[in-house]
């Protein structure tokens, strides 16, 4: 069996404590599936005391990040910092100038900065895989760029922010305002003690922006997306969409134009009437679903829990097995 997979995990919260878990817990399984043993062998957080329910003994301790994405004793670097620039970006490109492959979940890094990160990683001839950015455990990243590499793709669109779809599920059940919902969210973890990434659409136009560029090769930035939230939606405006026959839910939406008025695509995140016969209005809850419009492969959906510790470490895990079997994706 080649030799281990050393991995430097930045970022210890949720997600990076779960991924430390997964790869405990299936450390069989995942050396039999690459043909090489996984193992997280340092890492890097705000509070090196905080219990996080995993074994940090043997784990070595870097303080800054940017000297755990250029420690010579890890192959692969994963970012679970967060925000679209400071150490997580200086991390990354310190990691990728270094010719290791990098994992990263932050889609607000990648809306703003990926092709920059991606022609790195190309010039340098490693992988800068992001399937948790995109749609949490929803392998959407993947399926765009091997599974439909074979079609042209015309359509994908969905419900991309499970903080919002709970607000709205729960304000349509229980007939609840936006503040009642946004509180009861923040208690159970869904939304941050700062919603306005989450209820401002931000969150999922950065998401919309990184599955464009994918489905149309082609570069969409977080500032190419129309963004609208659900800030402004009232039980009213639920009320009108249930005696209309349909479900309000916060879209993303990119589309091909190819028509006398403009061409190139189109990018747009904003509360949308669905009609109760479409398989979107069925999503409920915290999941997310998006649907692709191919042109050989017709309609396709996929449909997950989008956010959570080990649905996204899930993702991130996915990711860090492609490294170990040193799949590279341009």
């Amino acid at each position: 069996m080649a030799s281990p997979l050393k991995v430097g995990i930045a970022g210890l919260g949720t997600v990076g404590a779960s991924v430390v878990r997964l790869i405990d817990e299936q450390r069989q399984q995942l050396a039999l599936r690459t043909g090489r043993p996984i193992e997280v062998v340092a890492v890097s957080a705000r509070s090196r005391n905080k219990d996080r329910g995993i074994d940090m003994k043997r784990l070595r301790w870097v303080a800054d990040p940017v000297k755990l994405a250029n420690d010579p004793g890890i192959d692969a670097f994963v970012e679970l910092i967060g925000g679209e620039g400071g150490p997580a970006r200086a991390a990354v490109t310190a990691a990728l100038k270094a010719g290791k492959p990098v994992v990263t979940a932050n889609k607000a890094l990648l809306a703003r900065h990926g092709i920059e990160l991606a022609e790195l990683a190309e010039k340098r001839g490693v992988a800068l895989n992001f399937e948790a950015a995109a749609a949490g455990a929803i392998p959407i990243v993947k399926t765009l760029r091997e599974g439909l590499a074979g079609n042209s793709v015309q359509r994908v669109y969905g419900i991309l922010n499970g903080t919002c779809n709970y607000m709205l599920t729960r304000m349509e059940r229980e007939k609840l305002s936006f503040d009642e919902c946004l509180k009861e969210a923040q208690r159970l973890g869904y939304a941050e003690a700062d919603p306005t990434a989450d209820v401002d659409g931000l969150d999922a136009a950065a998401k919309a922006a990184i599955i464009a560029s994918l489905a149309f090769h082609t570069r969409v930035g977080l500032d190419d997306v129309s963004v609208e939230g659900i800030r402004e939606v009232t039980a009213d405006d639920i009320r009108e969409a249930h005696a209309s026959g349909c479900e309000l839910k916060l879209l993303a939406i990119a589309q091909r134009r190819d028509d006398e008025h403009a061409q190139g695509v189109s990018v747009r995140v904003h509360p949308a009437l669905v009609p109760n016969d479409h398989p979107l209005a069925s999503v409920h809850g915290a999941y997310n679903a998006v649907l692709v419009e191919a042109e050989s492969a017709g309609r396709l959906m996929f449909y997950g829990q989008g956010a959570g510790g080990a649905p996204t470490a899930s993702a991130v895990l996915s990711d860090v097995v492609a490294a170990a079997a040193h799949r590279v994706h341009g």
